[in-house]
This record gives structure tokens, sequence and C-alpha cells, in this order.
């Protein structure tokens, strides 16, 4: 079994399950992300499937588009990425990243993997649903975000330091030291949690 393709599959269903459960007059509705509406973060979730297959020279299957149909647009987007990640060849590959380089894999573990817990947020309070983070994984991505660099979390705090519209964690937010580690990774990310 390959850890980081377990995780991929487990988050990808959390967040297909998500998208399920949006009802058609949600898909407007304001997302935590200034700029998005709920119909957006999986719009951007698609976009990020497509980024991580470029390393590979893939591009997404033919699919209704997330404006279409949110929810076979990811399904098809996940198969692909799936399918790369399930390809120890294709998995392997090195491409460069903002953080360096790494293989595929570890930037789908990285960047999209790690992009659907978030996003994932995201869209069920976008849309009223279950807010709750898998506590493994918030615990995973606290360790990752609060040992960033400061140089590269301004970076990643800066619009446009990875291309025009892109802006990857908003201004942190404060949030009390003794709030639950959740509370305290979507402050750290730029996400007011309560």
């Amino acid at each position: 079994m390959n850890p980081i393709s377990d995780r991929y599959r487990r988050r990808a269903e959390a967040f297909e399950r998500k998208i399920a459960a949006v009802r058609p007059g949600q898909w407007s509705d304001q997302s935590p992300c200034e700029a998005w509406t709920a119909r957006d973060v999986v719009a951007h979730i698609v976009v990020m499937h497509a980024a991580v297959l470029r390393p590979v020279q893939r591009n997404l299957s033919p699919a209704p588009s997330a404006g279409d149909d949110p929810l076979a647009a990811f399904r098809a987007a996940r198969a692909d990425v799936q399918q790369v990640l399930d390809s120890p060849d294709l998995a392997a590959t090195e491409c460069d990243s903002p953080a360096g380089w790494m293989s595929v894999e570890q930037q789908i573990d990285e960047v999209l993997s790690d992009d659907l817990v978030l996003h994932g947020w995201d869209l069920a309070r976008a849309t009223g649903q279950d807010e709750t983070m898998d506590p493994d994984d918030v615990a995973r991505l606290w360790a990752t975000v609060s040992a960033t660099p400061p140089e590269l979390m301004q970076k990643y705090r800066t619009p446009g330091a990875f291309g025009p519209g892109i802006e990857v964690y908003g201004p942190e937010v404060p949030v009390p030291d003794d709030a639950p580690l959740q509370d305290r990774l979507l402050g750290l990310i730029g996400r007011r949690p309560r």
C-alpha cells in the first residue's frame, strides 16, 4: 500500500461527499475565501488537479466543467490523479514546485491532498455542512504549516507571488493559544474559524 495514494484517496472521498451534499441553490453561496463561491472552491480544486498532472505531460480527461457539474468535474479529475498515483513510474517523476524539486506524488501529497482538507472546510462552511476536519489531518497540516519558514510563509501570503490571481494563504487571523488545533490551523492560514 502507498500511504500517499491512500491519504489522497481518503481525502478525495471526503471532499466528494461534501460536493454531493451541496444543494442546488447553494452553489453561489459565499465561501470563506473572499473572492470565491462554493462552486469556485470546487473549480479551484479541479484546476489544482490539472496543475499536478502537467509534470507528467497529462491533462484532465474530458468531463463537464465545475461550472456545469461540480461533482462530475471533480470525479473525473480525481480519477486522473489517482491513475498517476497508481503508476510508480509517473508518481516518482521529479518536478519543480514552490517548495523545490520533489516527486509528483510528493507534490500531490503536499499541495493537492492538503488542499482537499482545507478547501473541504471552505466548502462545508459555505454550504452549512459539518466543518470538523479529521484530527489526524489537522495535526499533520499543523505540523507542516507551522514549520514553514517565515520568508516562505510571507510569499504564501502575498497575492500573485505564484502567478496572477493565486493566493495561497490569507493574512493570519488571531486565535487564542488554547483554542482547538483546528481553529489554530485555520487562523494560521487566514480563515476565521468561528
